[in-house]
């Protein structure tokens, strides 16, 4: 039978040390775990920023359509409700959606084409999942008058064959509506990609609301209104913007905090003072503009979001966004 030597005090020492360094480092290795910025969440549960709290039908049984006519009839009212959208339906002009509402795409390719749709005077509403494709005329999310909105996820596109203003808006954000989060979507191929404040002589029902949150969308050949916004309160971070004329757009007063962007093949990244009566007001930080111009005629005093949120480094946004925006990434 072999027999193992007996273990001399050199071998005890020698094995406590190897011991004592392994906990070190493993107890280095968990101080840099939590020491670093955990990378952001592009299936979030719950809306981050200005449109917070917005649940939608929350735990409703969920409806299944995949009829114009049945969708129409299942987002209608005030009570709480789950919409599922399975396959692609064609429409013409906007389907209005009730408060209390969830709308979410089944698969990848659900959604609607040739319209839109419209939240006119609700509140609560979620829209998730979807594509929305060539609205003609029209929007393809309309937000009037309307309270707590997340819109998250989708993939928004048209073409750029037609004129300007052949499609409008990809979402659009009107009539002193507030609290809303726009995030993970991709807007593609459109002109004009997002309006908050539709009016240089909506003041008196605009100031002091139109509060809105852009995270880790991606505008894909955007010309312009990446935001346009006016009046209002506008947080724009961790976007990928790539191939727009002008991006940011903050006028008549409104205030911006645009912070760890991307921009890429863009001519003005941030302006303040083009088109209105008035010039907005902007603060920048942590973005890359990838050579873009800036024109910042006032800064503003936005330099902080009253809630709470992660901000990834303008250096890992390009891989996050490209891999977790849009319609089918949930």
């Amino acid at each position: 039978m072999r027999t193992r030597p007996p273990r001399t005090q050199a071998h005890r020492s020698a094995r406590k040390a190897t011991t004592g360094l392994t906990a070190v480092a493993a107890a280095l290795a968990a101080a840099v775990a939590v020491a670093l910025p955990q990378p952001a969440a592009a299936a979030d549960s719950a809306p981050v920023g200005f449109g917070a709290g917005t649940t939608g039908g929350g735990n409703a049984s969920a409806v299944t359509v995949s009829t114009l006519d049945a969708f129409k009839t299942a987002v209608s009212g005030g009570t709480a409700k789950v919409v599922k959208v399975n396959g692609l339906i064609s429409l013409s002009g906007q389907v209005d959606v009730g408060s209390n509402t969830t709308v979410l795409g089944v698969g990848s390719s659900s959604g609607f084409t040739g319209g839109g749709l419209r939240l006119k005077k609700v509140s609560n509403v979620v829209l998730r999942n979807l594509n929305l494709s060539k609205p003609v005329s029209t929007d393809a999310i309309t937000v009037q008058a309307s309270t707590k909105v997340w819109i998250d996820h989708n993939s928004l596109s048209s073409d750029r064959s037609h004129g300007k203003d052949y499609y409008d808006g990809l979402v659009d954000v009107t009539h002193g509506s507030d609290y809303v989060t726009v995030s993970w979507n991709t807007f593609k191929d459109h002109y004009k990609g997002s309006l908050v404040g539709h009016s240089d002589s909506n003041a008196g029902e605009d100031t002091g609301h139109l509060r809105v949150t852009y995270h880790h969308n991606w505008f894909n050949n955007v010309n312009s209104r990446i935001p346009s916004l006016r009046f209002g309160t506008g947080h724009f971070y961790d976007n990928y913007v790539v191939g727009a004329e002008t991006a940011v757009h903050s006028r008549m007063g409104a205030q911006m905090l645009v912070e760890n962007n991307v921009f890429r093949s863009t001519t003005v990244a941030v302006t303040t003072s083009r088109d209105s009566d008035e010039d907005g007001y902007a603060n920048l930080t942590g973005n890359d503009l990838g050579g873009a111009a800036t024109e910042i005629s006032r800064v503003g005093t936005f330099t902080k979001a009253p809630y709470g949120y992660t901000a990834e480094p303008a250096s890992s946004v390009v891989a996050s966004v490209t891999a977790g925006a849009g319609a089918g990434k949930i």
